[in-house]
């Protein structure tokens, strides 16, 4: 198990490309400070910042190694959760990436920290790249993203406003097509690159962000603003606050958000379906969902590309990352790692 993790860590590095790979001390360092919740990393600054965005300033985190001049850059996204920059993993994370001697820009997605996948989140890393590219003096920097950030982090690195800006890309446990996601959510089946589709048990947190993001379509109308303030509880891990919002509901809506609450959650299935089947013939929701999958989006890639995935992800199924081999254009794509050393963006 040590190995296959070790093999993770390297993969990072050789991304990185500033410490050979060859280096297994520094790739074990790596594992244990990002896997060790207790590991403290010395000899870092790090300030909050503002980074300039055409929707206004963004806030955002940067960690850089003390009195150390003309280092590269790297911009991190974090993935859905509604703390941000502000989550314990990702800056475990971000801290143990600079140590590596690199400057690292951790920008708030504010899309992705209200459970969204949104394109205007694209605008955003495009932004921090930007700023970072300037702060760095290089005229490229890396880009690396978790779970649904790495799929924007795709997207931004082939946007043609961003390419140039981008060294190198490395997605964490990232998504290939959204819409193929979201009915994973809903039935327990993922369609696999060779055509065929196999049955794998979902996160009950998928179909919650599912509804979450779908409560227009799930709750008439008198209901939605109660439900979603209930559902946003509930992601956030708030039960007594979640359960409150929702006594104030109809009581079809109670019934339906205590299926969503339930943890087996299988008699919400069908209606999940029949609500993606719907939103599927629409075609304004089909250009939605493409829009921030980067299936068939990634043509404007220019950069090195690294891929990195859990075998046993259960938000963001391991085989996402063979359907984005495929479309990585020709002769970028560096690795591509499915381990059993991580589920979903953490280190076992």
């Amino acid at each position: 198990a040590f190995a296959r993790a070790l093999a993770l860590a390297l993969v990072v590095l050789a991304a990185l490309s500033y410490r050979p790979a060859a280096h297994h001390a520094d790739a074990a360092q790596l594992l244990t400070r990002f896997s060790d919740s207790n590991a403290r990393v010395e000899g870092l600054d790090e300030q909050e910042t503002f980074v300039p965005t055409p929707r206004g300033p963004v806030r955002a985190r940067v960690f850089a190694p003390r009195a150390r001049a003309a280092l590269p850059g790297v911009v991190l996204v974090h993935g859905v959760h509604y703390k941000g920059i502000d989550e314990s993993r990702i800056l475990r994370f971000a801290r143990a990436v600079a140590d590596t001697g690199v400057v690292v820009m951790l920008p708030e997605i504010s899309e992705l920290a209200d459970y969204h996948v949104d394109p205007r989140s694209i605008d955003t890393v495009g932004a921090a790249l930007r700023e970072l590219s300037r702060r760095t003096s290089r005229g490229r920097v890396g880009l690396m993203g978790m779970s649904f950030g790495g799929g924007i982090a795709l997207l931004t690195a082939a946007d043609p406003r961003f390419a140039e800006h981008v060294g190198f890309v490395v997605a964490v446990g990232a998504h290939d097509d959204l819409g193929r996601i979201l009915r994973f959510f809903a039935t327990d089946a993922i369609t696999l690159p060779d055509g065929t589709t196999r049955t794998q048990k979902a996160h009950g947190y998928g179909a919650t962000v599912l509804v979450y993001n779908s409560v227009e379509r799930m709750f008439a109308a008198p209901d939605v603003a109660e439900a979603r303030l209930a559902l946003r509880d509930w992601l956030q891990e708030k039960r007594d606050e979640a359960r409150a919002h929702a006594a104030k509901t109809s009581p079809a809506a109670r019934e339906k958000l205590a299926r969503v609450f339930d943890p087996d959650g299988a008699s919400l299935r069908p209606e999940l379906v029949a609500m993606l089947d719907t939103a599927e013939r629409d075609p304004a929701s089909r250009a939605a969902g493409r829009a921030v999958s980067p299936h068939g989006n990634l043509g404007g890639l220019r950069a090195p590309t690294y891929l990195l995935h859990g075998e046993g992800d259960t938000v963001i199924p391991a085989s996402e990352t063979r359907w984005l081999e495929g479309q990585v254009p020709p002769g970028l794509l560096r690795q591509a790692l499915v381990s059993p050393a991580i589920q979903h963006v953490e280190v076992h």
